[in-house]
């Protein structure tokens, strides 16, 4: 077990613990779910305390079970573990393979009722409507939709400095070359793990979609020995000197902050970035802007937010459909999505209450299949011990350079070649 394993850990154990105090978001009622989830930034705070006035609306209270792990890596320990000790939230905040993977335990509510009632496959979209299904039944309501590869930059720093937004890597590497001279921190980002493997999943779609569908879709054999694996590993070695020194392993607000306070240009990060921007008072095209990751703006590298009603109390089921219910109500839907960053996953949104970031990205989405690449860092694309397993070696090769680029890409195909996919 790495260190970075022993860490999560003991964030995860800690967090077993104050789960089990968990408080109350809103006042008691006749009916209570607890919600195990790991939303903690102030708009993700503000997004959660939405759905718990709504859902109190209903005579339904929502006592909160947070993780602060920031990727989920601590909330599946979490889950398991109060599994194990017969002490299991009613709700979860699952993605896509790991609702599959408790639904093929027998351990998830269907939800197929309230789908019907609700004309599910007329309101969502259809890949959204993919992800919560397992073996013909519905295991999960969805809430929005993330695009992973955005590139937040602070709009009146590079106004002031007279520099484009970059659109390509290339691009890149002049600008951050020419902010670096004028003493600015190019690109905001973090060592933290889940983090790394963010940046470095849209430096493999710059390389190409196939590429990547063949890595972390289908886990090709040939994929992990392709050159264009090894420009992506060299690139996110080399984009190391653009981050400020030391890079430091801390928080994804935390390092948000150094953009909006003009400390640093750029940031590539999922647009929850952009909810917590302006829960700050940031206002889009003003004060910041989000663009495609370098190369890659014909795609959206997607994930989507769902809860997951836990089967293991009966009584608690009206609650559970109650609170499947509304999360694809339009309004939620509309106001949830607004403050949280991301966007609807109904095929007929609000579009008036939708940003121009929000509303790029909808179209992007809603463009078909060719442009939705799934997430390997948020749970879309392939197994959880498989993604853990790429996380943790992308990981270390970023912080050592002592690592040769031919070993990790060895290591990476060893990894896929190992743990047999599951449907």
């Amino acid at each position: 077990m790495t260190e970075t394993t022993h860490h999560t850990v003991r964030k995860a154990l800690a967090a077993l613990c104050l789960a089990a105090c968990a408080c109350a978001a809103v006042p008691a009622h006749a009916q209570s779910l607890q919600v195990l989830h790991w939303w903690t930034s102030d708009s993700e705070r503000k997004a959660v305390d939405l759905i718990a006035r709504r859902l109190g609306e209903q005579q339904v209270g929502w006592r909160d079970s947070m993780v602060p792990s920031g990727s989920g890596v601590g909330a599946g320990i979490v889950l398991r573990s109060r599994m194990l000790a017969k002490d299991a939230p009613e709700v979860a905040q699952l993605n896509a393979i790991v609702v599959r993977d408790w639904a093929r335990l027998n351990l998830l509510l269907e939800l197929d009722t309230v789908a019907a009632a609700g004309h599910w496959n007329k309101l969502l979209l259809p890949t959204v409507a993919s992800t919560i299904e397992y073996d013909g039944h519905v295991y999960a309501a969805p809430l929005g939709i993330h695009r992973i590869n955005t590139l937040f930059y602070n709009r009146k720093l590079l106004q002031r400095l007279g520099l484009p937004v970059p659109a390509t890597w290339k691009e890149f590497e002049r600008v951050a070359a020419k902010l670096q001279r004028a003493g600015i921190v190019p690109l905001a980002q973090s060592s933290e793990p889940w983090q790394v493997a963010t940046l470095f999943e849209t430096m493999v779609l710059a390389e190409g979609a196939d590429l990547y569908r063949g890595l972390f879709v289908r886990r090709d054999a040939a994929a992990y020995a392709d050159r264009r694996l090894a420009a992506a590993l060299l690139r996110l070695r080399g984009v190391k000197r653009w981050m400020g020194r030391p890079i430091q392993e801390r928080m994804w607000p935390d390092s948000l902050q150094e953009l909006a306070g003009q400390r640093a240009a750029m940031m590539v990060m999922g647009d929850w970035a952009k909810g917590e921007l302006l829960s700050k008072g940031q206002a889009v095209d003003v004060d910041f802007g989000c663009a495609a990751a370098p190369d890659t703006g014909r795609y959206h590298l997607y994930n989507v937010d769902t809860l997951s009603m836990v089967g293991t109390r009966p009584e608690a089921r009206p609650a559970q459909e109650k609170l499947a219910a509304l999360a694809l109500s339009p309004a939620v839907q509309a106001d949830y999505n607004r403050i949280k960053g991301s966007i609807p996953v109904l095929r007929q949104p609000a579009f008036a209450k939708m940003d121009a970031c929000a509303r790029a990205s909808w179209k992007l989405f809603n463009s078909g299949a060719e442009a939705q690449v799934p997430s390997l860092v948020h749970r879309m694309s392939t197994d959880e011990t498989v993604r853990d397993a790429i996380v943790t070696e992308v990981h270390r090769f970023f912080l050592d350079d002592s690592i040769p680029v031919a070993d990790t890409q060895r290591r990476l195909g060893t990894i896929a070649r190992t743990f047999i996919k599951t449907k």
